[in-house]
């Protein structure tokens, strides 16, 4: 087994570090404080090709690898969890399902704009009474000549107020349930569409979240992603990626609550020594550290498979779901090593506590994870 990173990855987290390190890290406290959308971030991340990582250069991307992927997610989420995000959903939800399903037209028209980032995406699939239970969707698509009329609300979507384009998920035959879902490439400045309340949030105040409501909205047949009924089985295929970038996301999110952990420590006194001497905070300090490099070795294995077009929803539940409880671990132990002064924003430990809590929750809860999990090792 070959541990080693390649020159090209090598590559992409010396870039990627330094421009977390001395662009994005040092507005990382206000954008929490603002829950101001980081536009300049974005726009500079599109300049390094950050937002299309995985796709091919002839489409608009950075023509990396899966693993350069997530090298990258956890470094800019270690600057800031709510960039990471609005970086992990143009590549994984957005920019992965149409180089996996869209035709060579869709691709040009809008796979082209959205890697090399001048246009933005969101994913569309949760509503309002379809969380973890995908398959009772209740927007409809209807066909009517050359186009699908389309309504309905949908809920929790990143990106939404910022979005160009959404990958949303419809229900075209209701008796079918998830068998009946069809996916489409909507334009969000089409007639009809409209951008609900943004949510304020725990966490990850940067990335704006809402709901997208359609009301009537005509989608030209030409936009179906995949074929009538592919749907439930694009969201799977496409959330088993998405899954790669928010283990990397809450990878680089414990890692901020260790490595201000560390510093801390020697820093703070108490006793007539630095807390780092301490057998209590070293011993919290290790596990943090070892369970970092657990789900990083978790991460990089559903990345590589990923690569490879290999099966990978079991690798990549397992990743997400080691890596987003490792990181609420480490938030907590942040806050500890910190004392009293871990518990107000004067320091970002409750900061990194509070991003951390929806890696636990967003493209999957804990609980569906571990069903995905259950499901292929008892299939064998």
């Amino acid at each position: 087994m070959v541990f080693d990173l390649t020159e090209e990855q090598r590559m992409i987290q010396d870039m990627a570090r330094n421009f977390a390190q001395k662009e994005v890290l040092p507005k990382a406290a206000d954008l929490d404080e603002t829950g101001r959308y980081p536009e300049d971030l974005v726009r500079q991340m599109a300049e390094l090709g950050l937002m299309g990582v995985s796709v091919p250069e002839e489409y608009g991307g950075a023509g990396m690898d899966a693993v350069c992927y997530v090298i990258a997610m956890e470094e800019i989420a270690r600057a800031c969890a709510s960039t990471a995000v609005i970086m992990s959903v143009n590549n994984s939800l957005v920019c992965d399902p149409i180089l996996k399903f869209g035709t060579e037209e869709q691709k040009k028209k809008y796979l082209v704009p959205l890697a090399s980032g001048r246009k933005l995406g969101c994913f569309g699939l949760t509503e309002p009474g379809a969380g973890s239970d995908a398959g009772s969707q209740k927007t409809t698509a209807v066909p009517i000549g050359d186009h699908y009329l389309v309504n309905g609300t949908k809920n929790f979507i990143t990106n939404a107020p910022v979005a160009d384009t959404c990958i949303l998920f419809t229900m075209t035959d209701r008796e079918k349930k998830h068998k009946g879902i069809t996916t489409f490439i909507l334009d969000m400045k089409s007639e009809g569409v409209s951008i609900g309340k943004h949510e304020k949030k725990m966490g990850i105040k940067a990335s704006p979240t809402a709901s997208i409501i359609l009301e009537d909205v005509k989608i030209p047949a030409g936009n179906r992603l995949g074929k009538e009924g592919d749907g439930f089985k694009i969201a799977m295929h496409t959330l088993d990626g998405g899954r790669i970038g928010i283990a990397a996301q809450a990878i680089g999110i414990a890692r901020a609550s260790l490595e201000d952990s560390l510093a801390y420590a020697k820093e703070r006194k108490q006793f007539g020594q630095a807390i780092s001497e301490f057998q209590a905070i070293q011993w919290m300090l290790a596990d943090m550290a070892t369970e970092i490099e657990s789900a990083r070795l978790l991460t990089y294995r559903a990345a590589w498979l990923k690569d490879r077009e290999m099966r990978h929803s079991k690798e990549s539940a397992m990743a997400k779901l080691y890596a987003s409880e490792a990181a609420m671990r480490a938030g907590v132990k942040g806050i500890q090593i910190h004392g009293g002064y871990g518990y107000i924003k004067e320091y970002p430990a409750e900061r990194h506590f509070r991003d951390a809590k929806i890696t636990e929750i967003y493209e999957g809860t804990s609980e569906i994870q571990r069903l995905v999990i259950a499901a292929a090792i008892l299939k064998g």
